[in-house]
């Protein structure tokens, strides 16, 4: 009989192109996943992998074998969801992997409210980028992944994802307090095309969102500095080295040195929950998609500072 961990150890490696990638998605060494496939192949008798200049390619039977491998770990998931349905109980463990803002916004709140209605489950976070969190959703490292888009740069969702709204958040403009438009009610970013940008590395959502709205609004790229935390972002502001647009969820208070504005119109961001149709009727996962939606509604991204 096959086994199931050598068969996500090969589908991974499938997924992820390579041994190295993997071990990083299984929390594994490169050895043991290395071992998990040689086992694999004895079982089969055939050869699954084989090498491609430095790297590694499925053969076709092992292509045979991952497509075959995907179906077969989604069926027994659904069974161990039906299972737990029947069951009832909210209980367990489970991961949901969040953006930075979500992560500081929404799930201290659902992390504290799980722990006071279901005891018995332990849920954990991940803060991870939306792309990542999608790998890892599909490879079932995580339960659950809340996301961001923009209505005019959708997400892609995979097949075999589910989606639920959560919220839609809005961005202000941060500017330094000495600026001419900091004391406005609004301001639109035609009035800003003058600016120095503070914005995200490029390796991030925002970063692409940023760079889009400014060549919308045909605002030449002037993105000067980036960093990751909106602190940063905000000190580099305070400290008169140019604006950033900052989203409400999870914002701090307003730094000295610092004003915001709202932007007309105000760009907005959706923010939605993602997880395995093969887990919907897990009762851990609708306990935790109840405890996000009803932290969504307790949001107050009214006020500007």
């Amino acid at each position: 009989m096959l086994n199931l961990e050598r068969l996500r150890t090969l589908l991974a490696v499938s997924t992820t192109g390579s041994v190295r990638g993997a071990a990083e998605a299984l929390h594994v060494t490169t050895s043991a996943v290395s071992q998990q496939l040689s086992t694999l192949e004895r079982e089969v008798g055939q050869r699954l992998l084989e090498k491609e200049g430095r790297g590694i390619r499925l053969t076709d039977a092992g292509n045979l074998l991952a497509e075959h491998a995907g179906r077969l770990l989604q069926q027994v998931e659904l069974v161990e969801t039906d299972l737990a349905g029947h069951r009832g109980t909210v209980a367990g463990s489970l991961t949901v992997a969040a953006f930075a803002t979500a992560a500081r916004g929404l799930l201290p709140t659902v992390l504290h409210t799980l722990r006071q209605r279901h005891p018995a489950l332990s849920a954990r976070l991940a803060e991870l980028e939306p792309t990542e969190s999608i790998a890892q959703l599909r490879h079932a490292d995580i339960d659950i992944a809340v996301v961001q888009d923009w209505p005019e740069e959708p997400l892609t969702v995979p097949e075999g994802i589910s989606s639920a709204p959560l919220l839609e958040d809005v961005l202000d403009v941060a500017l330094p307090a000495r600026h001419p438009f900091a004391g406005r009610a609004t301001v639109t970013l035609d009035e800003l095309h003058a600016e120095d940008w503070v914005g995200w590395p490029s390796d991030e959502i925002c970063h692409g969102w940023l760079e889009n709205t400014l060549r919308r609004n045909g605002i030449e790229r002037r993105v000067r500095h980036t960093a990751s935390e909106h602190s940063t972002q905000l000190a580099l502001v305070a400290a008169g080295l140019g604006a950033a647009i900052i989203p409400r969820l999870g914002r701090g208070p307003t730094p000295v040195g610092v004003r915001f504005v709202p932007l007309q119109p105000a760009p907005r961001r959706r923010v939605f929950a993602l997880w395995r149709n093969s887990t919907t009727n897990r009762p851990a996962c609708r306990a935790a998609l109840r405890a996000l939606q009803d932290a969504a509604r307790e949001c107050d991204l009214t006020s500007v500072s």
